[in-house]
């Protein structure tokens, strides 16, 4: 597979190279170019790789940040509770936009991050190991081909989850891999516990691709060698997707607590209007604050920010920012599963409020309905993600004030909007509202309130909402019941 293309962002890093060790001479490891870059994977029982995991204070790189040796603590004492041998998990189901390090790392070392669940595998007698990827990505192939290739101290097999925001989530994955649809469960259950969150009812270690990767790394570096970089509280190396307007984005591996401002310069950007920490979970930070900013998760967290799964986007400063928050806000709400109050309700009103305002249609009571919203959504739904948008929107309004001001005075900051925030291709329904035939009735936000929200005139602030499968219920009754028939779904491949 060595010749195979991999449409994969361009790879650099700041030394030292760990994680992308090999990745200047070769497209991707195979098993034997692995075994010539990285010495022998050694043994270790469970007491032994448990104290190494909290050595290093691994910690796991999805977005959570758990210490990895307290997860592993708590499947291992169901297993020996129960008698049941635990089950590894390898996340790798990366369905956030603006993140490729997950991607990258399955198709092009996918033996560094086997090596890792291998070594839990047979330190904690595991029955089976999972590799969650995302549907249509480079690991659908690339790690069938990696388990072809060599011996593992367990059965393990690859599961395709669809690409969408929540399938990354633990309890989404778990469900999809038990053949369940692959949304987060409607009640929070730990995968440690077994029957409650499990795979297949067992006890569950479940962590993500570069966290395996790092363990590997660790146990061939020992702590001293893998703390030699870093931060003392953080030791290591760490991946960042960052991504560039107009070209492809980056993934660059830097030593944990390197200073946001080198790693931008090093890709050729600047600051702008603000700078997105983390990914749409993340949070926006200001020029000012970001140039200096530590990239670790203490560093960040005093600053307001998030490291989350390592994706950065420098905003510039020609775009609109609201228009551009709008976007992915709008985007985000319809990627819920709409199981809890703060998905159902929370997120669309906020995406809708974003929506006016970028239009310079809102007035201020519209966008104090959407602070509380989101507010009330932080540490309130059935899993992270209203937490996260919450994060994601809340602070781009406070970093971006300005434009605020702006588009609240008047029809907006005069900016156009150039999509530099990615996003997927557009897929699923979208509402559409004819102007032409709109006569402002206002039964539509009454049959669909969770799609259609009036602006201050009494017409739907928005000619067009995505429409997520939960909501296709709601926005079909709102194009039946249309008096003047002016509102239309339209549903794409």
């Amino acid at each position: 597979m060595n010749s195979a293309p991999l449409k994969l962002p361009e790879m650099r890093w700041l030394r030292p190279s760990r994680l992308t060790l090999g990745l200047d001479r070769h497209q991707r490891l195979d098993v034997a170019a692995h075994t010539r870059a990285h010495p022998p994977l050694p043994r270790t029982d469970r007491a032994g790789l448990l104290a190494l995991a909290e050595a290093v204070g691994l910690s796991g790189r999805g977005g959570a940040g758990f210490p990895f040796a307290r997860k592993a603590r708590a499947a291992l004492a169901t297993a020996d509770r129960t008698g049941t041998a635990p089950v590894i998990v390898v996340n790798g189901a990366e369905g956030e936009p603006a993140s490729a390090k997950d991607k990258m790392l399955l198709a092009r070392v996918p033996h560094l991050v086997l090596d890792g669940a291998s070594l839990a595998a047979a330190a904690f007698g595991a029955s089976e190991i999972v590799i969650g990827v995302a549907s249509g990505s480079p690991g659908e192939t690339s790690v069938p081909a990696a388990l072809a290739e060599r011996a593992l101290p367990c059965p393990a097999r690859t599961v395709s989850l669809p690409e969408r925001f929540v399938s990354g989530e633990s309890g989404a994955l778990i469900r999809g891999i038990n053949g369940l649809p692959v949304t987060p469960a409607p009640l929070k259950a730990r995968a440690a516990d077994g029957a409650a969150g499990g795979v297949r009812r067992r006890p569950t270690l479940l962590s993500n691709v570069e966290t395996w990767a790092q363990l590997a790394l660790a146990a061939r570096l020992g702590p001293e060698a893998y703390a030699s970089v870093g931060t003392a509280a953080e030791p290591g190396t760490t991946l960042l997707t960052v991504n560039r307007p107009g070209t492809d984005a980056l993934v660059v591996e830097v030593p944990i607590g390197t200073r946001l401002g080198p790693v931008l310069d090093a890709c050729g950007l600047r600051p702008g209007a603000g700078v997105l920490v983390g990914g749409y979970h993340g949070a926006w930070l200001r020029p000012s604050d970001a140039i200096d900013a530590p990239l670790s998760r203490a560093g960040l967290s005093a600053l307001g920010g998030t490291l989350g799964a390592g994706a950065i986007v420098a905003l510039p400063d020609d775009t609109c920012p609201l228009g551009e928050t709008a976007r992915v806000a709008a985007w985000l709400a319809a990627e819920s599963t709409g199981q809890c109050g703060p998905c159902k309700r929370g997120l669309p009103a906020a995406a809708e409020a974003l929506a006016m305002l970028a239009a310079g249609a809102a007035e201020p009571a519209v966008l104090e309905d959407a602070r509380c919203a989101l507010g009330a959504a932080q540490a309130g739904g059935a899993c992270s993600h209203p937490d996260g948008v919450a994060r994601f929107l809340l602070t781009a309004l406070d970093v971006f004030s300005e434009d605020v001001d702006a588009h609240l005075s008047s029809p907006g900051c005069g900016r156009p909007v150039h999509g530099v925030l990615p996003l997927p291709p557009s897929k699923g329904a979208r509402l559409e509202v004819d102007w032409s035939r709109c006569a402002g009735h206002g039964l539509c936000a009454v049959l669909a309130p969770d799609l259609i929200r009036l602006g201050p005139h009494g017409y739907p602030a928005s000619a067009t909402v995505p429409v997520a499968p939960w909501q296709e219920h709601g926005a079909l009754r709102a194009v039946n019941q249309c008096p003047a028939l002016a509102v239309r779904l339209r549903r794409r491949a």
